[in-house]
């Protein structure tokens, strides 16, 4: 894709008060480890796609839009994107979630966040 395009339609997102340093769950998102170079994915991810949604089935609608075939050698990791342009797994988002108060009910049947635990 057109880089001058790309960061034509790149936007920063406002900072909620939880505190300048605070790091909290912004939405959900899956990575394709695919071993390929996309540009303008978060901070932490060196190769492979990022797709970010309201909830995970929204991010591998999105995924099989966009890029239909995969290899058996691909791997995907469900997690989340982090308000410090982080891709984290369910575990760690968890973690950073209850940190951050944003989950208001416990979490009793699953290890790991969902999105149904945030919104």
């Amino acid at each position: 894709m057109d880089k001058g395009i790309m960061k034509a339609i790149s936007v920063e997102l406002p900072v909620i008060h939880f505190g300048a340093d605070r790091e909290y769950i912004l939405c959900a998102a899956v990575w394709l480890q695919n071993k390929k170079q996309y540009e303008l994915q978060p901070k932490n991810i060196e190769s492979g796609i990022v797709v970010c949604g309201r909830r995970h089935h929204n991010c591998f609608i999105t995924l099989l839009q966009f890029l239909p075939k995969r290899t058996k050698y691909d791997k995907i990791i469900q997690g989340f994107i982090t308000n410090k342009d982080r891709f984290v797994n369910r575990d760690e988002a968890e973690d950073i979630a209850r940190k951050a108060g944003q989950i208001a009910k416990p979490i009793l049947e699953h290890k790991g966040l969902l999105s149904e635990d945030l919104y």
